[in-house]
């Protein structure tokens, strides 16, 4: 199983718009993309413009079509003005 974990800093105007575009996000890609099989929005208690992601996909095939997917394409459209800072790291899930 391959991870994907996504940092993102966000301009503080765009806060609420950005967690709506990405909660919208998580639910069609867990919804609509069979190799997704988790996907967490998470936001810091202490700065609210830091979002952190937590996805996981069967193979790399799943992140590709996750990455093709319409709802993501427009999401990123959408908000990438929005985006102060994208940090993305790759991972091979190993337990459990």
């Amino acid at each position: 199983m391959q991870a994907l974990i996504v940092e993102f800093r966000i301009h503080t105007p765009h806060i609420d718009a950005f967690e709506a575009a990405i909660v919208e996000n998580a639910r069609a890609s867990r919804e609509d993309e069979p190799g997704c099989r988790q996907f967490d929005v998470c936001r810091d208690p202490v700065d609210p413009s830091v979002f952190f992601l937590y996805e996981l996909y069967d193979d790399e095939a799943a992140i590709q079509a996750h990455l093709q997917s319409p709802h993501f394409l427009q999401m990123n459209a959408a908000t990438a003005d929005w985006v102060s800072a994208k940090t993305v790291w790759r991972r091979e899930r190993i337990a459990p």
